[in-house]
């Protein structure tokens, strides 16, 4: 899987892109898809929140924002995150930073595989998979 991370703000980096890769290529494969491009942004509350106006309609702030490009079995996409709102969380659900960032990433990859969480039981199962997938970004 050809993933790139781009950063939209300063002093900002993932320190462990190489498990995070390995673990998304891995839900992709779990999916049944095959792996394609996928660009992820790490940027900050006023871009996402652009970008949720002018391409969702949605007037407030959120933490992802997944733009899914598959053609076939083939994921593509873009993800854009918000290291101020995974930041926020971070410390609203108790665990670090790169912990949450990890758990949102794997979210998009979960959305760009074709889960939703519009429904309270589509919620609870990506909530499920993210856990699991955290997990074992850990145990690498």
């Amino acid at each position: 899987m050809r993933i790139s991370f781009h950063y939209d703000i300063d002093k900002f980096r993932l320190r462990d892109s190489r498990i995070i890769k390995k673990i998304a290529g891995k839900i992709v494969a779990d999916a049944g898809l095959r792996a394609g491009l996928v660009d992820v942004v790490i940027t900050d509350d006023e871009k996402v929140y652009e970008i949720n106006v002018e391409f969702l309609g949605h007037d407030y702030l959120t933490d992802i924002i997944t733009f899914n490009y598959r053609k076939g079995n083939t994921v593509n996409g873009e993800i854009y995150i918000s290291a101020d709102r995974v930041r926020e969380n971070a410390v609203k659900f108790g665990v670090s930073a790169g912990t949450e960032m990890r758990r949102i990433i794997f979210h998009g990859f979960l959305h760009l595989c074709g889960y939703d969480d519009s429904t309270a039981g589509e919620k609870q199962k990506m909530t499920e998979m993210e856990e699991m997938y955290l997990a074992l970004s850990y145990a690498e």
